[in-house]
């Protein structure tokens, strides 16, 4: 799942980098925002639907922040 502050939040860590990288050089940043990734493996008992309303729930009590932060969740398969 990507984790990522909502649009209106701002995002000093992203400001902070964004100076940096013009700091060394590199031309054209515009903007950064910082994110982060979560990756859950569950197990296979429940369908799909299922499995991404319990990962949501999951989201919206412990992994995400739902007042300043946007997720999005992301099944891959777990074969790779």
């Amino acid at each position: 799942m990507l984790v990522r502050l909502k649009e209106a939040v701002d995002d000093a860590q992203g400001r902070v980098v964004a100076q940096a990288l013009k700091d060394l050089g590199f031309e054209g940043v515009e903007k950064v925002r910082i994110g982060k990734v979560v990756e859950l493996w569950l197990s296979k008992s429940h369908d799909s639907r299922e499995r991404h309303q319990t990962v949501d729930q999951m989201c919206r009590l412990l992994l995400a922040n739902p007042v300043i932060e946007d997720y999005e969740i992301r099944e891959e398969d777990s074969n790779k």
